[in-house]
């Protein structure tokens, strides 16, 4: 008997032996986002990217192989994403984290990146102060700011006077407003009114009549992606907002492909903010768009390209660390790491661990049978602004 309680406990130490060496060997990713509920077509459209990225690239990096864990947070569960961040740390052995589609979840890992000292790459969640909640952070996607302070600031470059803006009342919505409005007001042009609405709200139809009473030369719109957008575009038709005489604009969402299907012609003339968009004039875009297509049937999105980045950044890190997958060697070959990218150049900041990348302005406009956007100008080479103000 005592010789099979030693033969046990031998096997035993040889198979944690081998679950050791195999460790060593691997490098796992754990990828936390809502792949179910009303963000799932959000998580959908980055987890594709990360799955076209490994196809390209194959799924050995600096001979280790890679190991991918991914954890339904469900929608917008800061809770859920903590103890879900902790499980891929102690239970998965993740090396890695990431992901990310909703701010309040990313902050919420970003305590157990912090504390475990892994790596974490957030490919969406655009919350200026995400990065600041672990110095183990970058981030590939944007930040509300970089997008909307911009956007302000080249409206009142380019003329605009004034404006009337219209968001979504909670977090996102208000950064956003915030953002446009230092921007703008700082190039010289003045707010002359604003409201924010429901994030529910299925009827704009008051809320665009204030804007246009307000004859502003121009109205910003923030508001999620989904329903929304038609709705807007239903309520400017009917109150008779014209985007060819009063300059419609607002973030990325404003104009998604759905919502220029959804409203038809009413769209024209809307111009909107991105970091990326499928239709983006470049070879290395379009081989992007094509590849996309051949694998999923349906164009890539902002979503796919913070996905797509972020595979990129890991891989890249990886290779420069020789494999090591600690979180002090990962984020310190992250910081200053630049490449070109289907939106462009793009840049870790060293300082913040944020993306510095070209902010495109796109208009709404016919193309053969197509509503598409189409980039009328870019601002290069932006870093997260409310970062840059802090230096000061």
């Amino acid at each position: 008997m005592q010789k099979i309680l030693y033969g046990l406990a031998g096997l035993a130490l040889a198979l944690a032996g081998a679950s050791a060496a195999d460790a060593q060997d691997t490098v796992t990713i754990g990828i936390i986002n809502p792949y179910s509920g009303q963000f799932a077509d959000t998580a959908i459209q980055m987890d594709n990217a990360i799955k076209l990225y490994v196809t390209q690239h194959g799924d050995m990096v600096a001979g280790k192989k890679l190991i991918f864990v991914r954890k339904d947070v469900g929608g917008v569960a800061p809770d859920l994403a903590k103890r879900l961040a902790q499980e891929l740390v102690v239970r998965d052995h993740a090396d890695i984290l990431a992901g990310f589609a909703l701010t309040p979840n990313a902050l919420a890992a970003g305590d157990v990146s912090a504390e475990a000292k892994k790596f974490m790459v957030v490919m969406n969640a655009a919350t200026s102060i995400i990065t600041t909640k672990s110095p183990y952070i970058a981030r590939t996607s944007t930040t509300t700011p970089q997008l909307n302070q911009t956007l302000g600031t080249w409206a009142a470059k380019k003329g605009i006077k004034s404006a009337y803006t219209m968001v979504s009342d909670y977090g996102p919505g208000i950064d956003a407003e915030g953002a446009f409005h230092l921007g703008f007001k700082e190039a010289g042009g003045e707010i002359v009114g604003s409201v924010r609405f429901p994030v529910a709200n299925p009827d704009f139809s008051a809320f665009v009549q204030r804007a246009k009473d307000s004859n502003a030369e121009a109205i910003y719109i923030w508001i999620p992606g989904g329903a929304q957008p038609a709705a807007v575009g239903k309520a400017l038709a009917e109150r008779g907002v014209d985007p060819s005489k009063v300059k419609v604009m607002g973030q990325d969402s404003l104009a998604f492909e759905s919502a220029r299907k959804s409203m038809g012609d009413v769209a024209l003339g809307i111009i909107t903010v991105s970091d990326y968009d499928s239709n983006i004039d470049s070879a290395l875009n379009r081989e992007f768009v094509k590849a996309y297509n051949e694998e999923f049937h349906r164009n890539p999105d902002i979503y796919s390209i913070g996905g797509y980045d972020g595979m990129r950044l890991i891989y890249e890190t990886l290779k420069k660390t020789g494999g090591n997958a600690d979180g002090d060697a990962l984020i310190g070959a992250a910081k200053g790491m630049s490449w070109q990218s289907p939106r462009g150049p793009i840049t870790i900041d060293p300082e913040t661990r944020d993306i510095i990348q070209n902010v495109h302005i796109f208009r709404v406009e016919k193309v053969g049978d197509e509503l598409l956007n189409v980039e009328i100008d870019k601002v290069e080479n932006v870093k997260d602004p409310v970062k840059e103000r802090m230096k000061k």
